[in-house]
């Protein structure tokens, strides 16, 4: 069957999350450091162990792994929208959460100051905030597939948390004739129903539709697992085993123009 449609995978794939949170992490330790004598990046390798740990010691750990809400994303988001219960103990928990964790980080390098770590809790999101940055080859991909292919943005997340993603690049949103988030549904990748929901709302048969991400275990899995070909954006050239094998696999979002194209 012919191509119809294209499902976008966002954070990492058509945003640049990583390098976001990278920069914001990098920005928050470094003011710590003139507060107090610690190296930034031993600071922010024990905030990140820290705060995988509280976060996956609380009773929403479950619901955030199947919809898709890592532990730094809570470092920041708002979760003040979305009609699952979990929403609002997340919006609750946030500040507390926030806060332990840089303290918590400190504390790790022998510095006991809540107070410090109350305002970097503080700044940290902040400083994620001012950094929506979007890899450069995103709007000539798209340019070029807009006219062609129906496009679907498909991405795990809170509804707050990733439609404040999109409101910091503007430009991005149109695009797409649907934009699914995995919170506003209730089931993230690789769940097969929220294929099911994309193909539905796209009107294609999974042989008509290709998937493209950087994540094996969501987009990559949950696209084959619901018959639609996929490309897996290996952006870092990671090894991977024979676990979970993509149909086509690059290296840099322009290069899934000819596969496409090929099809």
């Amino acid at each position: 069957m012919t191509i119809k449609a294209i499902l976008f995978d966002l954070d990492d794939t058509l945003l640049w999350d990583e390098r976001s949170v990278q920069e914001a992490f990098k920005a928050t330790c470094e003011e710590a450091a003139k507060h107090v004598s610690v190296d930034p990046e031993a600071l922010e390798a024990a905030v990140r162990k820290e705060a995988r740990q509280l976060y996956e010691s609380y009773e929403t750990f479950p619901f955030t792994k199947r919809i898709g809400i890592n532990p730094f994303e809570g470092l920041w988001a708002n979760f003040s929208n979305g009609n699952n219960e979990h929403f609002q103990k997340l919006e609750l928990l946030a500040p507390e959460y926030r806060t332990a964790s840089w303290t918590k980080g400190l504390q790790a390098l022998g510095i006991e100051d809540k107070e410090l770590g109350r305002k970097l809790g503080e700044q940290f999101p902040a400083e994620r905030r001012a950094r929506p940055l979007i890899y450069e080859e995103t709007f000539e991909v798209l340019d070029q597939l807009k006219h062609k292919y129906k496009l679907l943005l498909l991405t795990n997340g809170a509804v707050d948390l990733q439609s404040e993603k999109l409101a910091g690049v503007p430009e991005l949103a149109g695009y797409f004739e649907h934009i699914i988030i995995s919170g506003e549904f209730g089931e993230g990748k690789p769940s097969l129903a929220i294929f099911e929901h994309a193909l539905r709302l796209l009107n294609i048969e999974p042989a008509e539709g290709i998937m493209i991400g950087d994540k094996l275990t969501t987009d990559i899995l949950g696209s084959g697992g619901a018959g639609l070909s996929n490309i897996w954006i290996n952006y870092h050239n990671v090894k991977r085993n024979d676990d979970i094998i993509p149909k086509h696999e690059v290296s840099r979002l322009r290069d899934i123009l000819p596969i496409i194209e090929g099809l």
